[in-house]
This record gives C-alpha cells, structure tokens and sequence, in this order.
C-alpha cells in the first residue's frame, strides 16, 4: 500500500480534499492529510496540523495569523509546505502528492512540490491550469489539472474533475518505472532545437556507444533551465550544449529565454563541456501579429503558424559572441567550444532563409576575441548539421570526460 500525502488549505478546501481522500483510501491507498490553512479552523481534521507544519519550517504562527496579512500568509506557508514535504520524502512516509486550489493554494502546494525530486509523483488540480505556468511548475515535473470550476464544494462538475484527479495520483503512485538496464551508466546532457536535431542525434548515438545516457533538453527556456539544474545537482558526467540559442531570445527580447545563468552550471560544477553558437541566428516569437513593432524592418522566417523566428543581426551576434565567451571564460572544468563554419542552423546554411554570412563572422570573431587563452577553439568547415561537425562535438566531449 502506497501512502499519498494530500496537502492543501483546509480552511476554505476542507470538503474538497476531504472528498478527494475518500476516493483514494477506496483504492487501497493511505492518505496524509496535511493542513497548511491559516484563515478559520480546518473543515477537515488533519493528520498534520497547520501548528505542526509551522513547527517544522520554524515559523511562529500565532504571530503570523495575527497580523492579518493574507500574502505574507500564503508565502509563508509556501515555504512551510517546501520544508515539510522534502522531509517526509527523506523519511520514507509518501509515495506521492495531491493538492486542490486556486491562487493561494496553487501557489503554496507547488512551491512544495518543486523542492520534491523528479519522478515523484505530483498532481495540483488548479484554477490557474492555463496559459502561462511556469511559475508554478518551475523545471519539475509537476502534472497540474485544470478544475475548470472554482474549487469551492463538490457539484456535477468537480465531482467529475476531482474524481479523474485522485484516479490520476493513484494511478502515478502504482505504475512502477521499468529499469532499461542504463541506471548505472553515467549521464551525459545535451541541448537541442528542430534547427539542430540531426547534429545532436548523431552525437548521442556516438557518445552512448561509449558507454553513457544522453538526456535531450529542448532549448526552449524551460528546457535550458531544467538541463542546468540537472548539472547543478552534479547528475551530469558531461554537457552537449550544442543549442545555446536562449540566449538569442534573452539578449533581443525572445520569447524563449532561459535567464541570465543559461551556462552557469558547468562553470560551477566544473562538469566537461563542449559549447557550440548553436541557432543563436534565431530570436523567437509567437504568430507572427504577436512580433513586436518594433522589429517591423527586421528579417523573419515563418517556422509554423504559432512560432515566428527573426534573424539576428551582425551587432546582435557580436554581443551574443562575446557573452558566450564570457561564460565559457568562467568554466573550471574541460571546455571546448566548436564553430560550425558554414552554418550555425538548419536555415543558415547557404541559400537558407538566415543565411547571413556577414552575421556569423560577426558571432565567430566575438567568440574567438573574447574566449581566454587555454580554451581549445575548433573550426570545422561543416555546416551544423553535417555529420562531421556532429563527430567533432562528440569526440570533443568524450576527450573532456576522459581529462576530467
């Protein structure tokens, strides 16, 4: 029997979770109601108080509820929720989580459930399951489900929605992961974008023939966050970070940014590393009426209906050389950076939409201008795609891995 924690505001979603921990004790499942409310008494008895969740996180409740500030409530018990579920997962007393809410709630359970590793099973039925999440999933694996109704008392429709939810986290907690025989090979990450698939198909296929995991990340923002946090953590062996494009979209104003530490991790870890410019030709947009006026005169390239791509210019890929270098400069660990000569994307290629040569020399001369002495730079006359630029990187990485 596996125990699911059900977490949640039980002041004013006591019946709610109540009736979601019904359904799930009907399963043959344990449940650990836990209350992180701070308004009027739970609706529904827990079997950890909102006092003993305060207790673990160290904060002083009476003196907190006393001073009648709903915010500092909410991110307070945010950060309570964080400290709690980390250690019930360390101590072995839950199998997964469920969480009910709406702005308040989502944003106290999810808080907790990003500080839950990945693979943990995690579910928030939410009021704000649309549009732009990101917040509240971070880089976790957090599955939210839209209420579609307030969650505000059980009626034809949440009945339905809760009932799908609780089958959902009961069915999470029994599928067990089936182990492929690769857990005990090391992990190599890389970085991809559909402008960079081949190349980076042709080097995982090399370097897991040499023996490790290669985990693809979509260099989508989310996608370079999530990839330097699992670098962070010391997980990786190696880094392909072949698809550095976020940085286009954080310099010029993207809808794809992965932040200002895009790169970081590496340099902190000391984790061997090759770099490649690659697709930072690219800024992206949404449909093309969303690109701002601003860029009316610039060079755009229609990727599908929803995403527009606008070319870099030669100062902006200045720019983008020399942040790269930068961080490539803070890098403690084996690093190499690779040009790929004829193209740095799929439609930068000679007689491609973004073929600019005059941009890439811009990008390459800012790239070898900056880059400290001690770096090995490789110049391979190949487009990015072209298998041999694809060997490169990958014998590159594993040389490193084999220094380190």
């Amino acid at each position: 029997m596996s125990t699911i924690a059900i977490l949640g505001t039980l002041d004013t979603k006591g019946d709610e979770h109540g009736f979601v921990a019904e359904l799930i004790r009907a399963r043959g499942h344990g449940t650990l109601v836990i209350d992180v409310g701070t308004d009027q008494p739970p609706r529904l008895k827990p079997d950890i108080s909102r006092e003993e969740v305060a207790r673990i996180a160290g904060i002083d409740l009476a003196a907190l509820i006393a001073r009648h500030d709903r915010g500092e409530c909410v991110t307070a018990m945010a950060g309570a929720a964080a400290v709690v579920l980390t250690k019930l997962h360390a101590e072995g007393k839950m199998d997964g989580v469920i969480s009910l809410g709406g702005g308040g709630g989502t944003a106290i359970a999810t808080t907790g459930m990003r500080a839950l590793p990945l693979g943990f099973p995690k579910l928030m039925v939410s009021t704000l399951a649309s549009g732009n999440t990101a917040q509240y999933v971070g880089v976790k694996d957090i599955v939210l489900f839209p209420s579609i109704v307030d969650v505000a008392g059980i009626n034809r429709i949440s009945r339905t929605i809760l009932t799908r939810a609780a089958g959902a986290i009961c069915g999470m907690v029994e599928s067990n992961v089936p182990d492929a025989g690769i857990a005990e090979k090391p992990i190599v990450v890389a970085s991809m974008f559909g402008n960079t698939t081949d190349c980076v198909q042709r080097a995982k296929f090399l370097v897991e023939a040499a023996g490790f995991e290669v985990l693809v990340f979509h260099a989508t923002g989310t996608g370079g966050r999530t990839m330097e946090s699992l670098i962070e953590s010391g997980m990786a062996a190696g880094v392909l970070d072949i698809t550095t494009t976020e940085w286009a979209d954080e310099l010029v104003g993207g809808t794809l940014g992965a932040g200002p530490t895009r790169l970081d991790a590496a340099a902190k870890t000391g984790t061997p590393a090759i770099v490649v410019p690659g697709c930072l030709d690219m800024v992206n947009f949404g449909a093309c009426e969303t690109v701002p006026a601003k860029f009316s005169d610039r060079k755009f390239y229609q990727h599908n209906p929803q995403v527009t791509l606008m070319r870099t210019t030669p100062e902006e890929c200045a720019h983008l050389g020399r942040i790269l270098a930068e961080k490539v400069n803070a890098y403690r660990g084996p690093v190499t950076v690779l040009l790929p000569l004829r193209a740095i994307s799929i439609i930068s290629a000679e007689g491609g939409a973004f073929h600019w040569p005059e941009a890439d020399a811009a990008l390459f001369g800012a790239i070898k201008k900056h880059l400290r002495t001690g770096i090995p730079l490789i110049e391979v006359d190949a487009a990015i795609n072209d298998p041999a630029f694809a060997e490169a990187c990958a014998n590159a990485l594993l040389a490193s891995i084999a220094k380190r």
